[in-house]
């Protein structure tokens, strides 16, 4: 009796083993996505973007207890379309890029999700400071396109204080306004392409 007990064990642990547990991982098109931020100048605001990135999203419909995302974004790839001020966000007066060459962002937990959006909750990385920050995300949808790969899209929002991850600049004209504000505004327009499918983690 033991012995059958033990045979049966077995067959259902190897059954466990083998059952079919995927994850959909999609790899971010980084030809179909933007990576943007807006902040105040004095009386208008400057909008930007970073033109080099990748990342990698966990992402199964109406399974957010299994979505991920983990990004890297080059912080020398800043983009404000006037070289100069560039140059100058790329010195030691803002990013340090020779010192913090990466801007980082690794998912910790989805909340209140819906067919159509969620929360997604993680760890920000600027300027060698990590902050935890939640992302306004909206989901678009997943489908085939022309070619017959598997896309989804997305939109995330957030907010961040510059002066949080040590960015802390500024100069004070002679109205006494500041030149540059604290407040960044993050917008994300990101599209992804599904890879082939892999284990999922235990």
């Amino acid at each position: 009796m033991k012995i059958i007990r033990g045979l049966f064990l077995l067959m259902v642990g190897v059954g466990i083993l083998s059952s079919p547990l995927f994850a959909a991982i999609y790899q971010i098109d980084t030809s179909h996505t933007t990576v943007g931020f807006k902040i105040r100048h004095l009386f208008s605001n400057v909008m930007g973007r970073f033109d080099q990135f990748e990342g990698m999203i966990d992402y199964e419909p109406g399974k957010p207890e299994t979505w991920k995302v983990d990004a890297t974004i080059q912080a020398a790839s800043i983009n404000t379309n006037v070289a100069a001020r560039d140059k100058h966000l790329k010195s030691p007066d803002f990013f340090d890029v020779e010192k913090f060459p990466a801007l980082t962002f690794k998912s910790t937990g989805v909340t209140d999700a819906t067919p159509s959006g969620a929360k997604l909750n993680g760890l920000l990385t600027i300027h060698g400071v990590e902050k935890p920050v939640t992302l306004d995300l909206q989901i678009h949808g997943a489908g085939k396109d022309p070619w017959g790969n598997t896309r989804a899209g997305f939109t995330a929002t957030t907010q961040v204080n510059r002066k949080d991850f040590g960015l802390i600049w500024n100069e004070t004209v002679e109205t006494g306004q500041l030149l540059v504000g604290e407040d960044v505004e993050i917008t994300l327009e990101v599209e992804a392409v599904l890879q082939e499918t892999a284990p999922a983690k235990a």
